[in-house]
């Protein structure tokens, strides 16, 4: 194989990239900001630099599926686009690691040498148009074949549509009486080949993330049966692992994303003048830059724990708590550093083609696909009193401050959290108690990473924000609130009617 890269030390290889993006997106040759198309040109520039490898495995060329490469490849490229980070989000997180992991030993080297030399790229397709976070009740099916499978369905909103080479498809057995096993089974499909072409019925007109065509996908498929993955144990455990290696890579978009918020925000405030000096000495702007900056930190302190707990050496499928503290964290830090950057850049920032700007409507998709940050938040709630109904604790302070990803951050909350947590909680009360817990969780990546060393004005800073916020959520979470939807509501509330 020609494309072995691996020999190329990595600090070399991400500083050419990101050189290369930079060039790209920022040079005087740009031309992507007002496309909503991504230029067949532009991404074969990107890809002849092999970007990918970080998700292939040395003996096929890559650079050996390293977690910590993997983060670093996303970070750089949300720097300069959040689109293009997500693109490869895709590529490596639902695609080629699962490959890696699960694939035929036969179907991997055609594959690999494919991405490597022809720039080939792949994605997932599980969501469907009747059946979004349900997952389980997908209705795509397969029955076997004398060579294969035969797979039919419907499916949408999946990133690369119509673009990718390959994809993973989820789907489910058909008996012979027409009834759906309840366990999962994933089929690598190879778009390229006739039998195996699925036909995009519709492109959708998505808000953001405007590189990335998104559509609705009609499927009658004849795979080989070397095709089909190979799970551990349950198609469903395979699922779940994969996702939550997705969601724990979501800090990898999310750094360089954040970093370009943080610096552009730093930047707009030292050169913006107001009287005698710059908007960088008023106290409500060193506030907001320090919620950038401490979403720069936790982002951070995300990104070590990720790398050292998200490898595809390990089995994340009952990880699910932590994947969902770091994705919906991570999210809602993406969205609220682009809203200080747009607040205080004034009518520039009101501008699709400034970062600011675009990057509200992209951050803000990070925080409903994979998994809407609401339910995710639920399920975190939900987890906890789970586990305290099993060792019969009700005190949530004592719970803890004995369950390792709490230990540490718990005790600067000891007084609000020293009570009797009832079992019973509605639904949004879980939310709200889900938003806290993310948050302790999170602290706690940061108290370890200041601990290894990272800087310790950051570390101290960040900390003081999040203890800030998790009180306000401390506030909201004890506020009793009933209020339901009123139906017909416009029945008797005309303004007009009181005028």
């Amino acid at each position: 194989m020609d494309a072995v890269i691996n020999h190329i030390e990595f600090d070399s290889f991400i500083k050419d990239f990101k050189l290369t993006l930079q060039q790209l997106f920022r040079g005087k040759e740009r031309t992507t900001v007002s496309n909503r198309d991504l230029s067949a040109e532009l991404m074969h520039t990107i890809l002849t630099e092999n970007p990918l490898a970080v998700a292939i495995p040395e003996q096929f060329g890559g650079r050996g599926v390293i977690a910590k490469e993997c983060l670093s490849l996303l970070a750089a490229a949300s720097y300069e686009s959040l689109s293009l980070s997500l693109i490869f989000g895709i590529n490596i997180a639902l695609f080629l690691q699962p490959v890696t992991k699960y694939a035929n030993e036969q179907v991997k080297e055609e594959i690999f040498d494919r991405f490597l030399q022809h720039q080939n790229m792949g994605g997932l397709m599980i969501t469907e148009p009747a059946y979004g976070s349900d997952a389980l009740n997908m209705k795509t099916r397969y029955t076997e074949t004398e060579d294969g499978y035969h797979i039919r369905g419907t499916k949408h909103w999946q990133g690369l549509t119509g673009l990718a080479n390959y994809w993973l498809i989820a789907c489910k057995k058909e008996s012979q009486t027409g009834e759906l096993g309840r366990d999962i089974d994933f089929f690598i499909c190879d778009n390229t080949q006739p039998r195996q072409h699925i036909h995009v019925k519709e492109y959708y007109d998505n808000l953001g993330l405007s590189l990335i065509p998104y559509g609705l996908n009609t499927l009658d498929l004849q795979v080989p049966s070397t095709y089909k993955l190979q799970p551990q144990s349950t198609g469903i455990q395979m699922m779940l692992d994969i996702l939550h290696r997705s969601r724990m890579q979501f800090p990898g978009m999310a750094m360089g994303f954040i970093k370009r918020m943080l610096d552009e925000t730093t930047s707009h405030c030292t050169t913006r003048k107001v009287g005698a000096g710059s908007l960088l000495i008023m106290d409500q702007i060193q506030f907001q830059i320090g919620r950038i900056q401490s979403a720069y930190t936790l982002c951070s302190a995300m990104c070590v724990r990720s790398s050292r707990i998200s490898g595809i050496d390990q089995d994340l499928a009952s990880e699910g708590l932590e994947a969902n503290c770091i994705k919906t964290v991570v999210t809602d830090l993406m969205q609220e550093s682009a809203q200080v950057l747009v607040q205080l850049s004034g009518a520039r920032g009101y501008r699709t083609s400034h970062i600011g700007g675009s990057g509200i409507i992209d951050s803000r998709a990070f925080q409903i696909f994979e998994g809407a940050n609401e339910m995710l938040y639920s399920q975190i709630g939900e987890s906890i009193i789970r586990m305290m109904k099993k060792q019969k604790q009700e005190n949530l302070f004592e719970f803890l401050k004995d369950f390792p990803p709490t230990a540490l951050a718990c005790q600067y909350f000891k007084k609000e959290l020293s009570f009797q947590l009832h079992c019973t909680l509605s639904q949004r009360k879980q939310v709200e108690l889900g938003k806290i817990l993310a948050r302790i969780i999170c602290m706690g990546y940061v108290i370890d990473l200041g601990e290894d060393g990272f800087r310790k004005e950051l570390a101290e800073n960040c900390l003081c924000m999040v203890q800030q916020e998790v009180s306000a959520l401390f506030c909201s979470f004890r506020f009793e609130n009933k209020v339901k939807a009123v139906e017909e509501y416009s029945d008797e509330s005309s303004w007009m009617n009181f005028v």
